[in-house]
């Protein structure tokens, strides 16, 4: 795994070589009339120029799709339309992105501050570097100024991924080249298609990988991986098999690292958090 360090070219915002970068921003939604807004002006105010945001709506039913249309000038790209779930969306989007570099904000989620993008154009400005993903916060869905998790990543190494590791994808972006070569979402994991992916990624084919040790994403409790014991239960065993597909032999004990390896975020606060 290549190594790169964080210089301040790198973080300070566009130069001569991101002036040209294109970042796609796609956003798979479902029914998220309360949610969508947010999500959408927090794309539309990051203050890098050049940002595809595409909406993949998966015919909504419930108001989503007129709050859509009200931002329709700032959204690049829109389609409306019966899909398998949010990983189908997702791999809609992709195959719809233009950009030199993909991310995924979900909606129900937004950025952090409105620097976000320029932060990864310059991170990503370094054409030895493949990806790079961030930290992320968890907020409460009713009260989102009240941080409830904290997920604090880290600088990728082998053997992460056995213990439950993987990047908040919410905050992974990655060159559309990677997409390219190596696909999307497998549908075969509705819960965890986004854990099977970064691993492949990182784990099997080895892409050169960038933390930066910031928060990029705020997101709202509630998804469908973590919305109920149940679904953190199906999630874990989905995540396993993904690990078995690609790691041989690994133990069933492997959905029990995964669980304990999330007890730290619950009980950990971001600087910010314990200042304000």
């Amino acid at each position: 795994m290549y190594r790169v360090a964080l210089c301040a070219a790198c973080t300070s915002g566009p130069n001569s070589s991101t002036a040209n970068m294109k970042i796609s921003i796609i956003t798979a939604v479902y029914n998220a009339i309360d949610t969508i807004e947010d999500t959408i002006l927090s794309v539309a105010n990051q203050t890098y120029p050049d940002v595809e945001h595409i909406i993949v709506d998966g015919a909504s039913t419930d108001g989503t799709l007129g709050v859509v249309d009200k931002y329709r000038p700032r959204i690049a790209k829109f389609v409306s339309e019966p899909d398998r779930g949010v990983y189908d969306g997702m791999n809609k989007g992709l195959r719809m992105a233009s950009g030199d570099v993909i991310g995924f904000l979900n909606a129900d989620d937004v950025y952090a501050h409105k620097d976000v993008l320029r932060r990864v154009a310059g991170v990503m400005s370094n054409p030895h570097v493949d990806a790079c993903y961030a930290d992320l916060v968890y907020v409460d869905k009713n009260d989102p100024r009240r941080v409830v998790r904290y997920w604090k990543s880290q600088q990728y190494k082998e053997g992460l991924f056995l213990k439950g590791w993987m990047p908040a994808h919410p905050t992974f972006f990655a060159r559309r080249a990677v997409y390219e070569r190596f696909g999307g979402f497998d549908l075969s994991y509705p819960r965890q298609s986004d854990f099977e992916l970064t691993m492949r990624f990182l784990h099997v084919n080895k892409i050169n990988a960038v933390y930066v040790p910031e928060i990029f994403v705020r997101m709202r409790t509630g998804g469908i991986s973590n919305s109920s014991w149940r679904g953190v239960l199906k999630g874990n065993f989905e995540a396993y098999r993904a690990c078995k597909k690609h790691i041989p032999g690994m133990s069933p004990l492997f959905m029990i690292r995964k669980i304990l390896s999330r007890f730290p975020q619950f009980f950990t606060k971001p600087s910010e958090t314990r200042n304000g």
